[in-house]
Parts: C-alpha cells; structure tokens; sequence
C-alpha cells in the first residue's frame, strides 16, 4: 500500500479521540498521530481545512506525507465536520462511519467486519 493514515489529534482526552483509536487498534490498522497541541503547523492545517480545531481529522496521506493524498471535497463555512466523508479526510467519525471510510480505502476488508461491532457514538 502506499498509502498511509494520519491522525490530527491533540494530548487531552476526547471521546471521538478514543473511539477513533479502539476502531483503528480493534482492525489493527496502522496509523501515524500528530497532536495538533503540540504541532502548530497541524493545528493550522485542522482549522483551515475543517474550519474549526476539530479532532480527531483522519487524513489519506502519501508514505512520509502529513497531507491528504488528494484534496478532500470542501465544506462550506461554517459547517461543521462532524462525520462527513470528504474523500480522503474525514473528521470526529463514529464507529460505523469511519469503518465504512477504512473500507472503502483498503485499511480494512470488509468481509473482516463483526456486525455486532457496529454501534453509533
């Protein structure tokens, strides 16, 4: 694959910050963090490209890149990210959204999905 997942997310505790990590750990899908805290080039780009600091914003990324691999489909302002697939970002996902998104990237085989995982957040 040559591709990669980028992980905007910050140091303190948020509850779509740890679903994120339980879907990624439960496929054991490999995935790079930046903690936009910490980062203010991150922080940046989370807020331009989300219009808020909103997080965690997962990103497919090239290998050794922290940018999408394409521009994801824009948000009209104001709109909030929450759970909107824009391609290769999608940001403050629940379970079922972002399973679908790994999916459709190749991070997980859907023949490898338990139902009973699928629960909203």
């Amino acid at each position: 694959m040559n591709k990669q997942l980028v992980m905007y997310s910050r140091t303190t505790g948020c509850p779509y910050i740890s679903l994120a990590k339980r879907v990624l750990t439960d496929y054991a899908v490999p995935y790079r963090e930046i903690f936009i805290d910490q980062d203010m080039t991150a922080r940046a780009r989370v807020l331009s490209w989300t219009g808020f600091l909103s997080v965690p914003t997962l990103v497919i990324a090239e290998i050794d890149s922290d940018l999408p691999i394409s521009d994801p489909t824009p948000l009209e302002a104001g709109t909030s990210p929450r759970g909107i697939h824009r391609g290769t970002m999608i940001t403050e996902p629940n379970i079922d959204q972002l399973t679908k998104w790994l999916i459709e990237h190749g991070f997980v085989q859907a023949d490898g999905i338990d139902d009973s995982f699928s629960v909203s957040a």
